[in-house]
Order: C-alpha cells, then structure tokens, then sequence
C-alpha cells in the first residue's frame, strides 16, 4: 500500500476567477454568519494576492491577516476596505 500525504484543503487555491469568487462571496453572505464572511474575505484576498490587497486597502499584510483570522472582529471599515479591493460592494436591493 502507497504512503500518500493528505494536504489542509485551501479554497484560496480554488478561487481562480471572478466568476467563481462573485459566487463564493454572494453564497456565503447569503447563508453564512459573521464569522463565515469573514473568512471568506479572507480566502478572497489571499486567492488574489495579500501583498496587493494589503496595497489597496492601505493595512499591512500582517494586520490584514489578523484582522481577517479565524475569530477576528475587524471594524466594519476594514471589512468595507478589503470588499471593495477584492473588487465587491454592498447592494440593497429595491423591493
């Protein structure tokens, strides 16, 4: 029998396209909770390059990732400054 390595799946690896990271982000801020858009934003700005969001939004890398970690509550301007670098904005749609 083979000896094979399982590997942490990283859907940051998976977001190749805009496509797929508008439907990623509209799922999660459709079904998810704060913790999960969170994260999600996170998977984002990593799958399009932390130096560059960190750029755009004028954070530094390493407060970038604390901010968008795994039980972080970054302010909601952090959250609007990495949307908006990933290329999202918030709609409220007219009923």
């Amino acid at each position: 029998m083979e000896n094979k390595e399982i590997t942490k799946f990283d859907i940051a690896e998976y977001l190749e396209d805009d496509a797929l990271i508008v439907e990623y982000l509209n799922t999660v801020l459709e079904e998810g909770d704060t913790e999960d858009i969170i994260s999600a934003l996170g998977h984002v700005a990593k799958a399009r390059g932390m130096t560059r969001i960190a750029e755009e939004t004028g954070l530094s890398r390493p407060s970038l990732y604390k901010a968008l970690s795994q039980g972080a509550k970054p302010q909601f301007d952090t959250i609007l400054k990495v949307l908006r670098a990933v290329g999202g904005k918030l709609n409220v749609p007219t009923a």
